[in-house]
């Protein structure tokens, strides 16, 4: 892989500066602060983006290169892989995601991962190197090469790392240490008292006693939950019969009162019959007087009759016999008397009989028509009152009926029809009412206990969800636990890996490479898990690095930085050294620059530097070489 072109808009004091690569070697000269660091942060972010987390750092890479005076903060990339593909990446570094373009100018940005924290991986998808291992390894800054005592015994321990673990910023034994360390600090262990895994089971510990506590009111409220739907639904129950009594008890009274009424005609045909039967007994009593008379007053007549007679036979028996003239005188006086009292007797009778004849007439005439209209009266009333019962009947069984059907599925139909079949409704309802009132009393009580344990309750509640919670933690804690145990076992099953198998073929390329760019002078490299890194000098005697010179740790840790980066890639990935050369004698350079000319032919290889030497020297040994000034 090779970069063929870079177009910085606006990064960091870089503004509109455009630069074209070669293959081979290529030479960018500045002086300092002429923003080389800038230009190879512009490489990785056009690659990787930009983060805005400051990892410890004062401020952000974003913040740092966001543009001084503004404007638009962009740029692209132009590069060729080793299959000969040609892309071109437009980023926007205040987006996430870049724009990805093949040689045919075709935006194919979706066609690669994209991670939410870190945007769009279209490199590491090319490439197989993230950007961790590509600083590492391929990728050298000036930040790494000091000269004092304290950085020279760092760099050592970053090669050892590199030949121990395959990254000079990763200590096998460093690792080992953090991870025992984070085990203590975020977990804990039983020998521990105040860390989160003891802290956390010392309060589950009390929870549980306190919901052992607490556990006889959840039982007691499941109990009284029971009796309040048990005493709701009786309730309900009783109402609904209640109800039912009640609307039943009302198609009663209003029958009773129709009933009543029908009655007060019933009543009112009795009357008439009884009035009927006075009236005809008043007709009867009449003909019954008028024949009394008429037999009396014939009676009268015989006396009468027979007294004229009487007084008559006297007067003949006197006038023929006695011939006394006093008493033929007192006879015939008073037979003539009787005559008379006789004659106006057949006169009154006359008179007063055609006189009785019409006052009976009259009578008889208007009992009759009492009669008849009482009668006619009575059996209108009795045709209306037989309808009127008729309605009343069919009536108060389609009501009930209807009321049947009303209750129907809410209560009994058992129920239903022995309430019906009841007569008197006011002792079954009283009843009822008085069931329904202690019953709403016992509810109330009952509510009354629930509230009572409802708090207790939520607190049990609140026990048992921090408790899930503190479960939750515990299994996290111990999971936590038991990944970093089979991290550490990994570890050092990659660990003896590496020795085994990595570290041999690590040390054997860096031997090669060290002798070569150091003349012969150091030959051969080994990894001591003790001493670290130990090298064998010309004499054939073996050293520890950290007591070599500086410039010897500096080529020995470059020798590290190659090999590894190797085999890093199926691509070969550039070579970029920033300032890698600002401590070493014009010897060493000359070395290594042939070296790098020789062994990378293929390799493109950029070289950042404030200083004309390597130019120098690439002329010198007649190497052709791209120069871009800043």
């Amino acid at each position: 892989m090779k970069i063929l072109n870079l177009k910085i808009n606006n990064f960091g004091k870089l503004i509109n500066k455009e630069i074209k690569l070669k293959d081979g070697i290529n030479i960018i000269y500045g002086e300092n602060e002429s923003g080389k660091s800038t230009l190879l942060k512009f490489i990785m972010g056009m690659f990787y983006g930009l983060s805005k987390n400051k990892n410890g750092k004062f401020i952000s890479d974003y913040e740092r290169y966001t543009p001084w005076g503004g404007g638009e903060f962009s740029g692209k990339i132009s590069y060729e892989l080793d299959s000969g593909e040609k892309y071109e990446v437009f980023r926007d570094f205040k987006k996430k995601n870049p724009s990805i373009y093949n040689k045919d100018l075709e935006d194919i940005s979706k066609s690669f991962n994209i991670d939410k924290t870190i945007g769009n991986k279209f490199f590491y998808d090319q490439t197989k190197v993230d950007e961790e291992l590509f600083l590492s390894t391929i990728c050298s800054v000036q930040e790494e090469t000091k000269l004092e005592e304290k950085e020279q015994l760092a760099l050592v321990q970053k090669m050892s790392n590199l030949v121990s673990t395959g990254e000079d910023n990763t200590s096998f034994s460093k690792i080992i240490t953090k991870l025992n360390k984070r085990q203590i600090e975020e977990i804990g262990s039983n020998r521990t008292t105040d860390r989160p895994i003891n802290i956390i089971t010392k309060r589950l510990e009390e929870i549980n006693n306190e919901k052992e506590a607490l556990a006889d009111f959840k039982n007691k409220q499941y109990d009284i939950e029971l009796e309040k739907q048990t005493l709701e639904e009786e309730i309900k129950k009783q109402e609904n019969e209640l109800n039912l009594l009640k609307e039943f008890k009302i198609i009663q009274e209003n029958n009773k009162l129709e009933k009543e009424k029908i009655k007060i005609n019933e009543d009112t045909i009795k009357e008439y019959h009884k009035k009927i039967k006075t009236l005809n007994n008043e007709k009867d009593q009449y003909i019954e007087e008028k024949d009394t008379k008429k037999e009396s007053k014939i009676n009268k007549e015989k006396i009468l009759m027979l007294v004229a007679i009487i007084f008559i036979l006297t007067s003949i028996i006197s006038i023929t016999v006695i011939k006394n003239d006093i008493l033929i005188a007192s006879s015939i006086v008073l037979s003539i008397i009787t005559l008379i009292t006789l004659g106006y007797t057949q006169y009154s009778k006359k008179l007063g009989i055609i006189k009785t004849e019409k006052l009976q007439n009259v009578n008889n005439t208007h009992i009759k028509n009492q009669i008849e209209i009482l009668n006619n009266s009575c059996k209108k009333l009795e045709k209306e009152t037989n309808i009127v019962s008729e309605k009343l009947k069919r009536q108060y069984k389609e009501e009930t009926e209807k009321l049947r059907n009303k209750y129907i599925g809410i209560i009994p139909i058992k129920t239903i029809d022995d309430i019906l079949l009841k007569e008197s409704l006011i002792y079954d309802i009283n009843i009822l009412q008085n069931k329904i009132s202690d019953n709403k009393i016992k509810l109330h009580s009952t509510k009354l206990d629930k509230d009572n344990i409802v708090p207790k309750l939520e607190n049990l509640a609140s026990l048992e969800e921090e408790y899930s919670e503190l479960e939750e933690q515990y299994m996290q804690l111990y999971n936590k636990n038991e990944q970093i145990n089979l991290v550490k076992q990994e570890i050092e099953k990659a660990y003896e890996i590496m020795k085994r198998d990595i570290t041999p073929k690590f040390t054997s390329n860096l031997s090669k490479i060290i002798e070569k760019i150091s003349m012969g002078k150091y030959k051969n490299v080994q990894f001591d898990e003790i001493q670290g890194m130990i090298v064998e000098v010309e004499n054939g005697n073996y050293m520890v690095a950290k007591n070599l010179s500086v410039g010897t740790i500096d080529q020995l840790y470059l020798s590290l930085r190659l090999s590894a980066g190797s085999d890093l890639s199926f691509e070969k990935l550039p070579i970029i050294l920033d300032e890698t050369f600002a401590y070493w004698d014009s010897k060493r350079l000359e070395n290594i620059l042939k070296y790098l000319n020789e062994e990378y032919k293929n390799r493109q290889i950029i070289l950042f530097t404030c200083t004309d030497r390597e130019e120098k020297i690439l002329d010198k040994l007649g190497i052709n070489f791209n120069t871009v000034n800043l």
